[in-house]
């Protein structure tokens, strides 16, 4: 059986940094991987963002509470499910991304995880170092073939390591940045091209 690794916001859900963005009327908190390549940089920048305009960490569970995923995400996870085992490999946080894993049917998921004090998030703790590369790197070491799917920045090393990385509705400046990795734009699009890797 094959393992598909899939990215999570712009890919089966909305950014959820630009839902909050848009909740909590702070435009500063719109970047997203694929604004920012530097990932401690852009967490750097959302902290000092939230404390500045004193955004609670209830308001932005409450934000979060109202993303729904993308239409046809969760047919398209469960037409998957009968061909790969599935892992959702996301740099959000298991505080943000579990409202969402129920609405896709809970698929296995690694993300990273909140500091939260006194309703303020003061920081964050990463899984690893390159979470995404190495969780698909350690899935290889148990002989297990590895599809991948994601669109910013912070999946080219995931789509690299892959048997078979493509990115999912990437935007030009990214995906014209590393023309060997294959591009599809729809589920049905990438369904067809996982169809060939498939068990």
């Amino acid at each position: 059986m094959n393992v598909l690794c899939l990215d999570l916001e712009g890919v089966l859900v909305p950014e959820i940094w630009e839902v909050i963005a848009d909740v909590v009327g702070v435009e500063e908190l719109r970047l997203t991987t694929r604004d920012v390549v530097d990932y401690d940089e852009l967490m750097t920048h959302r902290l000092t963002v939230l404390e500045r305009h004193d955004v609670s960490y209830s308001s932005i569970c409450q934000a979060i509470e109202g993303i729904e995923p993308f239409e046809d995400a969760a047919a398209f996870l469960d037409d998957m499910r009968s061909c790969f085992q599935l892992a959702i490999l996301s740099d959000t946080f298991y505080e943000f991304a579990l409202p969402l894993m129920a609405k896709l049917g809970n698929p296995f998921l690694l993300c990273h995880r909140m500091k939260v004090v006194e309703d303020r998030v003061v920081g964050y703790q990463l899984r690893q170092d390159d979470p995404k590369t190495q969780a698909v790197r350690s899935l290889q070491s148990l002989n297990l073939r590895v599809m991948a799917a994601g669109d910013s920045f912070n999946d080219v090393g995931m789509l690299k390591q892959a048997n078979k990385g493509f990115f999912f509705n990437a935007p030009a400046s990214i995906s014209d940045r590393f023309p060997t990795i294959e591009t599809v734009s729809t589920y049905a699009g990438l369904k067809e091209r996982l169809s060939e890797f498939s068990d």
